[in-house]
């Protein structure tokens, strides 16, 4: 049975350098000596594709080499549950996380690496007022802790970022680089990163956009949004908008084509004009569109090669409409007969002198790259919404509802079961867009929410978080009060960013006899079963709502996640008689689930009363196929 100890790799998110390392490994094995990697032998593998040179375009700024340190750190924390904070736990799909986010990014990227469908943030404007998130090299998660205030931290608080401060770019540059790093990492390939910012850090955002996303490789489209049409004074100009960076892979078409109606829809004829269109090219588009008091009755079957019609024919009181241009050359319609019927709704009959037109409508067209909508509005839609939705929460400046909402159905329109991701979350505004979108689109797609715990000074509502989870929750009620069509996943998982459930070993040096007596149960004593289970599945790789069925052998609760693929059994004490009962109830439970292939069965190391019950568990689990069987 392998034991997994607080020094294990798995106890802490991936290590990116060291992955890093391992690939280039593979591809330059001669490169690599028994200090590390040889530059120079590198160099001269990579010929003349190394640049050894201290000028090239690109944004430099101090802080930066740190910067993408703090991206490759592994982060030795965990998320603890909150079932009693969360809103219909057992069934939703939707996660709520309290904490840090570039911490909580490291975590979260064995679990969702590769399948987020589409990031959008809203980050800190950087206008001298807005709050940097500070984070500490050596160990982020204390940091974070004692920034809010969940452990003693002296003076350590958020600060803002003023612009006669000495490093104004530079500190919100640092926060937000590694930041982007891991989010690209959690993206799937076909992903839409959403970024929205003001004039104050537009260029640098650019750059350094296009250094995380190559820009031989991504799109980085910049959209203005009208997001005030009032205006805010300055000395020059009244600022009417915001600015949306769109990036995605240059090659894909991943963002979903606009509807429009009524005046703004374009009317071609359905006919085809070219000369390289004649009837002889497409013979199955060659076909009469009847029409009977003035509209499309329907369409007649395709005409032999010799039949030669006029280009509009009256039977009774059906007009026959042919492809034939005002010449009499034959041409051809744009859809053969087989498919004309899908595009039917588009068409339509403009009437001439002894003839008729049909024309086709294009009732979707590309964004365009302003976005000018009255809903857009900040205040009208964003602060005016929050105020009906959580009226003593005091919060000001929301995200217009609908400007987030038009993103994330441009983003995932053609998918439905999308996972979209908002690690600056604030008030909540794009889990409330994504529940209105499958509301009025369908399909299932789920939110992930991370958002700091900063304090409002608002007893009601004393973080940033507090206001967040209100909103959201009242906005589903609203959303599953209004909509009677079907279901929609109102819900959410509440879970908190946190230290490891497993100790570290820091010795009392006032006490080495009862850290030596810790140290037994490498588990925190304040941890409960869930706490545990949980953090398995983030350094596993599996998914945060994976479903999890539990029993009870011998009154000891195991639980199986996502179909069998995890066992877990947490149980403080297992005898020999336990421990045998146990594993021969996994075995007859593992016949009836589905997802059983490898399986990884984990239990608690301190938990064995002796090590013949721990071996006799193991040996019962690998003779009904368990292989990969583990103590924590």
């Amino acid at each position: 049975m392998r034991i997994i100890d607080a020094g294990d790799p798995e106890t802490r998110s991936p290590d990116l350098a060291a992955d890093n390392l391992e690939r280039m490994r593979d591809l330059f094995p001669t490169a690599f000596s028994e200090d590390g990697i040889d530059f120079s032998a590198l160099r001269q593998l990579l010929g003349d594709a190394v640049d050894d040179g201290d000028e090239r375009y690109g944004l430099s700024w101090s802080g930066k080499r740190r910067a993408r340190r703090l991206a490759l750190t592994p982060s030795r924390g965990t998320l603890r549950p909150v079932p009693d904070e969360s809103v219909d736990w057992d069934a939703t799909q939707n996660l709520l996380i309290e904490g840090d986010n570039l911490e909580t990014l490291k975590l979260l990227q064995r679990s969702f690496s590769h399948k987020v469908k589409v990031i959008y943030i809203d980050p800190p404007y950087n206008t001298g007022r807005n709050l940097i998130y500070p984070n500490d090299y050596r160990d982020g998660i204390k940091m974070y802790l004692k920034i809010t205030g969940q452990i003693d931290g002296g003076d350590k608080k958020l600060t803002t970022n003023p612009e006669n401060g000495g490093r104004f770019h530079s500190n919100w540059l640092s926060m937000m680089y590694p930041r982007l790093m891991l989010a690209k990492n959690l993206l799937r390939h076909d992903g839409v990163l959403i970024v929205t910012i003001d004039e104050n850090e537009l260029p640098t955002l650019g750059m350094i956009l296009t250094e995380i996303f190559e820009e031989g490789n991504y799109d980085h489209v910049c959209v203005p949004i009208i997001h005030n049409p009032r205006g805010v004074q300055g000395l020059n100009f009244s600022y009417i908008h915001e600015y949306a960076f769109f990036v995605f892979r240059r090659d894909m078409k991943v963002i979903s084509d606009r509807e429009i109606e009524g005046d703004e829809i374009k009317w071609s004829q359905f006919r085809n004009w070219g000369a390289e269109s004649r009837r002889e090219d497409a013979k199955n588009c060659f076909y009469p569109v009847l029409v009977k008091d003035g509209v499309i009755s329907g369409f007649g079957d395709v005409c032999p090669d010799d039949f030669h019609p006029q280009q509009t024919e009256i039977i009774g009181d059906v007009a026959y409409v042919y492809p034939i241009d005002r010449s009499g050359v034959e041409r051809k319609w744009r859809y053969a007969r087989q498919s004309v019927e899908s595009v039917r709704h588009l068409l339509r009959v403009k009437e001439g002198k002894d003839k008729y037109e049909i024309e086709i409508g294009k009732d979707f067209a590309l964004h365009k790259t302003v976005w000018t909508d009255k809903r857009y509005d900040a205040n009208e839609y964003g602060t005016r919404i929050i105020r009906e939705l959580v009226p003593d929460s005091q919060f000001t400046f929301p995200k217009s509802l609908w400007a987030v909402y038009d993103c994330l159905l441009a983003a995932s329109n053609e998918d439905p079961d999308a996972i979209i991701m908002d690690f600056f979350a604030g008030s909540g505004t794009t889990g409330h867009a994504l529940m209105e979108l499958n509301k009025n689109m369908g399909g299932n797609r789920r939110y992930i929410l991370v958002q700091l715990p900063e304090s409002t000074g608002n007893a009601a509502y004393p973080t940033i978080f507090e206001v967040m989870k209100a909103r959201i929750e009242q906005a589903g009620r609203k959303i599953k009060g209004d909509f009677q069509g079907g279901q929609v996943d109102t819900g959410f998982r509440v879970f908190k960013l946190d230290t490891s459930n497993i100790r570290a070993w820091e010795p009392n040096r006032a006490n080495l006899e009862q850290s030596m007596l810790d140290s037994l149960d490498p588990i925190k004593p304040d941890r409960s079963e869930d706490d545990i289970l949980y953090e398995l599945l983030l350094k596993l790789g599996i998914d945060l709502c994976a479903p999890i069925e539990t029993r009870y052998f011998a009154g000891k609760r195991v639980s199986a996640v996502d179909g069998g693929a995890l066992i877990a059994c947490m149980s403080e004490a297992l005898g020999e008689d336990d421990a045998e009962s146990v594993a021969v109830g996994i075995c007859d439970w593992l016949e009836t689930l589905e997802n059983t292939d490898d399986v990884t069965a984990v239990f608690r190391d301190g938990a064995f009363s002796n090590d013949v019950a721990k071996v006799n568990l193991s040996e019962i689990l690998r003779q009904c196929g368990v292989k990969d069987v583990r103590s924590v």
